[in-house]
């Protein structure tokens, strides 16, 4: 995305006839898809019927894209916002729809908008980039107060209880082993890479494996559990280690592929998975390790989670947990909100501030940082990289059964996410945990 304008700028609604940026929908997806199924979208076929939430809806979005470096097409020429040549250009193609949508549901129905190809842009991700850096900014003062009132409530049955869990668990890890194959690369790791100068995804995955292997000094001989196992690299490389290796994940399909891996590469015998909550983990073990589990424990159960990973540290032992984080203050207006990412992707779920993160383990845990490695930019590249596979392999993608209006909402996914760390709104960061830190 530029930051410099080399254009005119738009603070209203203009005509351009500009034919440059007329592009065609990147590879992999369509800017017109065909509309929902009913019966696998449902409330997505129809057009919420809320006119008067859609004129306030209108009038929001166009008091906020007056001071965003965005360009907005709409149908007939017309532009708005403050965005030049150069500048991320968002087309709304069904105005009616798209402020209906987001009347009705906020930011949950701007995702919604995007699902049905009621918006498109040909970078998402740099669209989305600008809207997340003004975000706080983007409602008026006297509506701000309305927030709490206009927020989705989460809905009761994704309470991060034991089977709350696992049913949230399974909604997103057992979609198919096979989709998160088109995009991830050859190590099946699902989280942040950490890049150095020439390093490519797979050696940037092994990269951040590596390191939350080094901070919680895995080596021969050292009994590791690992809370969340992913497709299993990192237990992978514990056992390489000599390490011996108990992995636990709450996902069928994860731990099917995961234990075939193990036997494939010859570490069967020293890497055991369990499907298992981990307030059912027993056991003591030298070294503790959680990439990127946290975020999907919910903030009522962080404290039995890290007091599960206190009660399994043997004396001495030493925990690496990898998380996504966002500011103290976002933490807290998020806390009780239902967003597009948890109707969508991730139910049940609540990225922890660094603040929350020292305040559960200070409260219920004898655990203290002692080292903090943050690489939020890191995430922003992984993603951008995720996204292009999976745009890359749309017609794979279909031949697995997921249609268009998925295919929409996994690009979305992604580059919401990416925008998220591009723009500082969240970041990603390896705690390492000890004892006996005052």
């Amino acid at each position: 995305m530029s930051t410099t304008s080399t254009g005119p700028k738009h603070t209203d609604e203009t005509r351009h006839g500009d034919p440059a940026e007329k592009t065609p929908a990147p590879q992999g997806r369509s800017a017109s898809p065909a509309p929902p199924a009913a019966d696998r979208w449902p409330g997505l076929a129809e057009v919420p019927d809320v006119p008067a939430r859609a004129r306030v809806a209108r009038r929001i979005f166009r008091h906020a894209v007056r001071k965003l470096r965005v360009r907005v097409h709409l149908p007939g020429g017309k532009i708005m916002g403050a965005g030049g040549f150069g500048d991320p250009v968002m087309r709304i193609a069904r105005p009616d729809e798209f402020y209906a949508r987001i009347g009705a549901g906020g930011l949950i129905g701007f995702g919604e908008a995007w699902m049905t190809g009621a918006w498109d842009a040909d970078d998402p991700a740099g669209v989305l980039t600008v809207f997340a850096r003004k975000l706080p900014e983007l409602v008026p003062a006297p509506l701000q107060k309305l927030r709490r009132w206009a927020l989705a409530v989460r809905p009761a049955d994704e309470e991060n209880t034991p089977s709350g869990a696992r049913g949230n668990i399974s909604r997103h890890y057992d979609l198919s082993n096979d989709l998160f194959a088109l995009f991830l690369d050859p190590s099946m790791t699902y989280s942040s890479a950490l890049f150095a100068p020439g390093d490519d995804l797979p050696a940037a995955q092994h990269r951040k494996i590596d390191a939350v292997l080094d901070a919680a000094a895995v080596g021969e001989g050292t009994r590791v559990l690992e809370i969340g196992t992913g497709w299993g690299e990192l237990a992978l490389r514990a056992a390489a280690r000599g390490a011996e290796v108990v992995t636990i994940t709450l996902s069928e399909e994860q731990r099917t592929l995961a234990r075939r891996r193990f036997e494939e590469a010859g570490y069967a015998d020293r890497i055991e998975v369990r499907l298992c909550d981990y307030r059912e983990v027993t056991g003591t073990y030298d070294a503790v390790v959680s990439v990127e589990m946290i975020e999907a424990v919910g903030e009522r159960y962080w404290p039995a989670y890290f007091a599960a990973i206190d009660r399994a540290l043997a004396p001495g032992g030493r925990a690496c947990v990898q998380s996504i984080t966002m500011s103290d203050e976002r933490m807290r207006a998020a806390r009780d909100t239902w967003t597009w990412m948890h109707k969508y992707i991730f139910p049940g779920g609540l990225i922890p501030s660094p603040e929350a993160i020292g305040g559960a383990l200070e409260k219920h845990t004898r655990l203290r940082v002692v080292q903090r490695r943050d690489f939020g930019p890191h995430y922003a590249e992984t993603l951008r990289v995720w996204r292009e596979r999976f745009l890359a392999e749309g017609a794979a993608v279909d031949a697995l059964g997921f249609d268009a209006t998925f295919r929409r909402m996994w690009e979305f996914y992604l580059a919401y996410c990416e925008a998220g760390f591009r723009s500082g709104y969240l970041g990603v960061a390896q705690f390492t945990l000890a004892r006996g830190v005052r």
